[in-house]
């Protein structure tokens, strides 16, 4: 019997210089994901099962989980993880976190690679996508 040995979820925090609603539509539409994420079948329906497609990767299954305009959204990402997005709103700006959790030392994702592997490049891929966010919502 293995027991779960969680792995810190990774958090990225930014302020943006754009309105909340800008925001949250680049975050909770297909089109605004895919300028800055991923190409994807994504609507903003609790329940929708969609795909984001990762490159080599391939197609990734995903599930909306949570939906609060405009301040979170989450949803299932493949078998293990959970991406949230929350947004706040500060004078005209907007502060945007973005939470991937889910890890476990002991799994192994489905492309064979260790989670504790893996949280380490998605870290670092997050902290870029979060320029990309930000350079799209403040274009």
């Amino acid at each position: 019997m293995t027991t779960e040995k969680n792995i810190s979820d990774i958090r990225h925090t930014y302020v943006f210089n754009a309105p909340i609603q800008k925001v949250w539509e680049a975050v909770s539409t297909s089109e605004g994901l895919a300028a800055w994420f991923m190409p994807n079948d994504f609507q903003p329906i609790v329940g929708h099962e969609f795909h984001l497609n990762a490159g080599p990767y391939g197609m990734s299954p995903c599930k909306v989980v949570e939906i609060d305009p405009p301040h979170r959204l989450s949803f299932r990402w493949g078998k293990d993880w959970t991406l949230t997005f929350e947004l706040k709103e500060l004078d005209g700006k907007t502060e945007f976190t973005l939470i991937h959790s889910g890890w476990d030392a002991n799994k192994v994702t489905e492309f064979g690679e260790s989670h504790t592997v893996v949280r380490d490049r998605m870290d670092q891929v997050w902290s870029r996508l979060g320029k990309s966010l930000g350079a799209y919502v403040e274009a």
